[in-house]
């Protein structure tokens, strides 16, 4: 894909805005600095600014004669991660970071913004939807509950994700959903705590949550349709504070994808059923 010449002219500026977005990250429904930001460089391209909308949420809006009305989306949160990088623009908030690039989607959007802003190569309304609250808070269902398509009808919306390992220059594209639902997932197993030495008189739930994460997958490879898709992750166990005790409890927590709405709604009930 050739570059815009135009946009490659202000490549260094695009960088500046993520760079200085990755510095100050901010987690879902909190992305005040972001949200100032970014309304300040839509005003400075001399775009309509729309505010709080899903509380940091913005939409800024360019119309240039009759058309179509579409939507470009980017969302602006943060994930509750130590940054361990060392380069100067390096997040200065203690446990937040941008580790899933939505630094560079605000960055690329408010490229497109600028850009579409001063060449009006196009008949029709542009939305620039800054979404918040991606990373399982529920901003874009917010926004869409307080009105994001009433006050702004739109026909179609595009958005996309960064992919690191994707040649520069490449999209990657198909038909049917892309990007999976995202379902997390809290398991306490309550067992009987005692002596390590003496495991017959206790009930140990390190071995039944160690059954429980292996057993899990059962639930995509023997009680999904072949077909579909499901990702079962457990991404946290959390039990005991001796060597030498077993823990009366241990809590198990995760992620689930799924593409189809009904195996979305079967979830529940087969990761209790297992």
């Amino acid at each position: 894909m050739e570059l815009i010449e135009e946009i490659k002219q202000f490549h260094d500026e695009m960088t500046s805005w993520r760079r200085e977005i990755h510095q100050y990250p901010e987690l879902g429904f909190e992305e005040n600095r972001t949200s100032d930001f970014v309304a300040k460089k839509l005003k400075e391209f001399g775009i309509e600014v729309y505010r709080g909308i899903a509380k940091t949420g913005i939409v800024g809006k360019i119309t240039n004669g009759n058309g179509p009305s579409i939507g470009l989306r980017a969302d602006m949160d943060a994930l509750p991660l130590e940054e361990k990088n060392s380069f100067v623009h390096a997040s200065k908030y203690p446990g937040k970071m941008h580790a899933c690039g939505h630094d560079g989607h605000t960055a690329m959007l408010l490229g497109a913004a600028k850009y579409l802003a001063s060449k009006k190569k196009y008949q029709g309304t542009i939305n620039f939807i800054f979404q918040p609250a991606e990373e399982g808070l529920g901003g874009a269902e917010l926004m869409i509950k307080e009105g994001l398509f009433d006050k702004f009808p739109i026909e179609s919306v595009y958005g996309l994700h960064n992919w690191p390992g994707m040649p520069a220059g490449f999209f990657g594209i198909g038909t049917g959903p892309m990007m999976a639902s995202a379902d997390f997932f809290d398991l306490t197993i309550i067992g009987r705590g005692g002596h390590a030495a003496m495991p017959d008189q206790c009930i140990d739930p390190i071995i039944v949550a160690s059954q429980l994460v292996s057993a899990l997958q059962t639930i995509p490879s023997r009680n999904t349709h072949p077909v579909d898709s499901v990702v079962i992750s457990v991404t946290k166990i959390h039990a005991g504070e001796a060597y030498n005790i077993i823990p009366d409890s241990i809590e198990i927590s995760g992620t689930v994808r799924t593409f189809l709405t009904e195996t979305q709604s079967q979830l529940p009930s087969s990761i209790l059923r297992v």
